[in-house]
Parts: C-alpha cells; structure tokens; sequence
C-alpha cells in the first residue's frame, strides 16, 4: 500500500469562521494506481492533494505513506520525503520564467545532488519522451500552454517519483492540448507512476482507474472508472 490515511481532519479558523475542509477521511491508495479527485469548489479536493503532499498538513488522523507515519516526522525528514518520492503538476505549471525550459526540468536534480552528467541524461531522456527536444533553449513565455505543461510534467517525473500529484493539470489548456497531456499522464500510470489528480473535468477523469468524489470535506462515494480511452 502506497498511501493509507485514517479519520483525517483540517479545519481552517479565523477570528469569526471556522471552515471543516476535510471531516474523518479514510483512503487506500495502492501503488500503480491512477485516482482521481472530484467534486464542487470548496468541497477539500485540494486540500486533500496538498496533504498528500505534505504540502500541507492535518489537524488530527493518520497519514502513512510506504507504511511511514508521516505526522511523526520532523520538518527536515518530510521535506526529504516529498523531495525523493513526489512529484507535483500544477494548473497554473508553475515554471521559473529566468530558467531555460532545460534548467526548470533540471531543478529538482540539482536538489538531489545528482551529478551534472545524470543530470543531462535524464533531462534530455525526459525532454525527447514528452516532444520538447526542440524548446530546451527556450523559456517558459516562449511556449504555448500545451508546452508548458509538458516541461511541467517533465520537471515532475525527471528523479522518478513514485507518486504524483496532478492539481487541474489541463484547466489552462484547450482541448486539444489537454487530450495530450492526460495522454502523457496515462502513459505514466502505465510505465508504473501512481498519480492522484484533482479535476472538475468528468472526461479527464475518466483516464484514472478510480474516482472519488468529495463533498463538503467528506468521501461522498468511490467508483471505478469503466471508461475506455485511446493512449498514444
């Protein structure tokens, strides 16, 4: 089992407002799985990913991941956690725009101290698989979005993350261009990636084996995804 949460809780508070974002969630999410995370706006569908990648953390409950409990750990040992085994994808890519789009895939290797030689293999593996060869020299404000988000993707898988965690990863894109990228994600799941993705998008959903649906901070079901799409 990848993931295992029990009873999880995260209320937010301020001085006249308290908001139950998340209310006694339990979850299994076993390793080489493709999830996705729906519901309305409001409903902790991103507060669940960000807790999952100790992005941010709970009020009360259990978090294990790998069998490790992660409310035990200090900051430094779930730092080194998310840094060796997540991979993150954002709606907005979240690209550097001073670094090259070689650089912004680059980063998270320079993090683990891998050497420059590595380092250049695995960029440049990852720059042919996902098509951007071509636009390595380039910077982010230079690509279309479709691009952005392949360089985004990139960036996530380069150190082999075993999960990764997809927040609306085609909510900027055209159609077109997110058919690509669920395709590019798909293919992921396929080589062994666990991926976990919020999305409003019922089609985008539709590429995950599992979809789970939230409703004010709560599990409101859990269904298999029975639809068939082409992959590239």
């Amino acid at each position: 089992m990848l993931i295992k949460i029990k009873n999880l809780n995260k209320v937010y508070r301020t001085d006249e407002v308290e908001t139950t974002a998340l209310n006694n969630i339990d979850l299994e999410i076993s390793a080489g799985e493709f999830v996705s995370i729906m519901g309305p706006s409001g409903c902790g569908k991103s507060t669940l990913l960000n807790i999952l990648g100790l992005l941010d953390f709970a009020d009360s409950g259990q978090y294990l991941f790998e069998n490790t409990e992660v409310n035990k750990l200090n900051d430094r040992q779930k730092a080194e956690l998310r840094k060796l085994n997540i991979g993150f994808v954002f709606q907005s890519f979240n690209l550097i725009d001073e670094l090259s789009v070689f650089e912004n895939i680059e980063l998270p290797l320079i993090y683990q101290h891998i050497s420059k030689k590595e380092r250049e293999e695995k960029v440049n593996h990852y720059l042919d698989k996902m098509g951007i060869s071509h636009r390595k020299k380039h910077f982010p404000q230079q690509l279309s979005g479709g691009q952005q988000q392949r360089v985004a993707i990139a960036r996530a898988v380069v150190s082999n993350p075993k999960l990764i965690l997809a927040d609306e990863p085609t909510g900027n894109l055209d159609s077109v261009h997110g058919t690509e990228v669920m395709e590019l994600l798909t293919n992921l799941n396929e080589a062994g990636t666990t991926i976990i993705m919020v999305t409003h998008s019922q089609q985008d959903a539709s590429y995950s084996n599992r979809i789970i649906r939230l409703l004010d901070g709560s599990i409101l079901s859990e269904t298999k995804s029975t639809a068939s799409v082409n992959t590239i």
